[in-house]
């Protein structure tokens, strides 16, 4: 052979020296890479992808490593519920209230100008055994303190409320990606096999901003997407004719499965057909299930007054519904559960916590209408054993500014520093973690992510989030992009 045509470093092998030299930088190389393996020092190793039976693409699978929690539930309030009104305590801004911020200077913000500080609205007191520091906004919420483990060094990439939102849900500012529950089901599958591995419950006011972005599977699998309903509009075309009767109706079931199978053994290896069989004997379960799930007539009348579900004001009892829906969820094995709190269909602060104008009034409409029903949602879940292996994760897009905006009531966007709360599986109860500055405008103590709280959730369920990841365009994608760390010191021993 030519050595002309031979590359640069192929030449330098035709030389003796040359070749020993590079083997013995190439065995050095490889002792080096199995010392750090050994010490852990090397970068993830490759993806873990899930075996999916396309016949059962909701089977149950294997995690990672062993899982504290079998399943989540994410109470999302949109609209950006302000951390300095409700769970991030801050003296100092009581004290220098009606001030300007200390090195603030001509600060502006998503709105514009900022004017003084401002106190919370609402009184703060101590809270349970822990005596955490919760005000009056959400007094049902608040005695639940013990519970609950706060992480109030929470950041977030965006002050404007989709990509916020899309972040919150997706881990990406941008459009196109999968949302947590979506991953979550395509690692894991479901304990249930009748309903939707993955539900997500709008808020009966309304979708949120980004609306079904939230539950979307993006490239994934189109059967990991989140089916939306809520107990005002439950799924459609679920029910029976009323001449068709049910012995027939199961009968006819029962025919298209032989059908089926048999169509699907003469098509041996064809995922697609797999798939598409699955979705439709899925849907005929779903026709009991569902409609099972949606049904509140086996309820106690002391659950159904927990929840708040006949209270005088129709959006709590509402949404009160959409709790104990939640509930008969998780506990019928449903993987992923997203829980709406707030709806952007009726315009800025009127039916969501984004509150620039007049903070007072606003919150004072939204506060009961999640207050009860989610504290007897927790509460409930912990009484029935539930929250031993539920993730619960409390969360808003980005908090608020300590200041009113010049010329408002009240507060603007901060993605700068805010507050998230997690309860239930492998999360210490009654524990807080990082810190805002003295106003809760900044994160300035063990500053936390969005990556690193995606990377929590997934840990706890027995997921490795720097393996998980799905082949797309080039490109392995994760739900925490490239980033991410487990928050070591909020789980449980």
């Amino acid at each position: 052979m030519n050595p002309l045509h031979l590359s640069h470093a192929g030449r330098h092998l035709l030389s003796r020296r040359h070749f020993l030299q590079w083997a013995g930088t190439g065995l050095g190389g490889v002792a080096l890479t199995q010392l750090l393996s050994e010490q852990g020092l090397l970068a993830a190793d490759g993806p873990l992808r899930p075996e999916i039976d396309p016949s059962r693409p909701y089977a149950p699978r294997v995690p990672h490593h062993p899982a504290k929690a079998k399943r989540v539930l994410m109470v999302f309030c949109s609209g950006a519920l302000s951390h300095v009104d409700t769970f991030d305590y801050k003296p100092e801004l009581v004290k220098r209230h009606d001030t300007p911020m200390p090195g603030s200077g001509e600060l502006v913000t998503f709105q514009g100008a900022q004017g003084n500080l401002i106190k919370p609205i609402w009184d703060f007191k101590p809270r349970g055994q822990s005596g955490k520091m919760i005000s009056d906004l959400l007094p049902n919420l608040a005695e639940l303190a013990d519970d609950m483990c706060f992480i109030h060094s929470m950041t977030a990439k965006s002050n404007t409320h989709g990509p916020a939102e899309n972040q919150m849900s997706t881990g990406f500012t941008l459009d196109g990606f999968p949302s947590a529950g979506a991953w979550v089901t395509y690692a894991l599958g479901s304990d249930n096999q009748n309903l939707p591995a993955f539900v997500a419950i709008p808020d009966p006011r309304g979708v949120p901003q980004i609306g079904a972005r939230h539950w979307s599977s993006a490239f994934l699998p189109a059967t990991f997407q989140g089916t939306s309903f809520n107990a005002q509009r439950p799924i459609p075309n679920l029910q029976r004719p009323e001449t068709v009767p049910a012995s027939a109706d199961a009968a006819t079931r029962d025919f298209l499965k032989r059908v089926n199978d048999r169509h699907l053994a003469q098509h041996p290896g064809d995922g697609d057909l797999a798939a598409r069989i699955s979705a439709y004997e899925l849907a005929a379960k779903m026709q009991l299930a569902a409609a099972e799930v949606s049904e509140f007539g086996k309820e106690s009348p002391t659950t159904l007054e927990a929840y708040g579900v006949n209270d005088a004001n129709a959006n709590k009892a509402g949404f009160a519904k959409n709790c104990l829906l939640a509930r008969r969820l998780l506990e019928r094995g449903v993987r992923f559960v997203q829980l709406f709190n707030g709806s952007y269909a009726m315009g800025e602060g009127v039916g969501n916590w984004d509150g620039h104008k007049k903070i007072a009034d606003q919150y004072g409409v939204h506060a009961p209408i999640l207050d009860q029903p989610c504290a007897a949602l927790l509460k409930d879940l912990k009484q029935r054993g539930l929250l031993a292996d539920t993730l619960v994760v409390f969360v808003t897009e980005f908090g608020r500014m300590p200041t009113f905006q010049k010329g408002a009531n009240g507060r603007d966007h901060n993605p700068k520093g805010f507050t998230v709360w997690l309860a239930g599986a492998g999360v210490k109860p009654g524990f807080s973690y990082g810190a805002t500055d003295e106003f809760g405008y900044q994160a300035v103590e063990k500053v936390t992510t969005i990556y690193d709280l995606h990377a929590t959730v997934l840990h706890l369920l027995g997921l490795n989030h720097e393996r998980l990841s799905y082949y797309n365009n080039g490109i392995e994608r994760r739900l925490t992009d490239v980033h991410g760390h487990v928050i070591q010191e909020i789980l449980s021993v």
